[in-house]
């Protein structure tokens, strides 16, 4: 099987992205009016610290495979 282009990953990763991102974004903010109308100031605080930075762990592991060289065969 042939390894994907770096070009090819970073376009797959881009439209990852612009995917994820805003659907997170909604899911987040439906969460936090479906949940929090009856939680105290703190929790809400809490709940969108958290989910704003909710984010970060799939574009984490996205970017080191967007940037991987493909493996030379000897």
């Amino acid at each position: 099987m042939r390894a994907l282009s770096p070009r090819s990953k970073k376009l797959i990763a881009t439209i990852a992205l612009l995917i994820w991102l805003p659907l997170y974004a909604l899911a987040a903010m439906r969460v936090g009016v479906a949940v929090l109308p009856e939680a105290g100031s703190f929790l809400t605080l809490v709940y969108y610290a958290v989910a704003g930075m909710g984010w970060i762990l799939p574009v984490g592991l996205l970017l080191p495979w967007m940037y991987r060289q493909p493996e030379r065969r000897r």
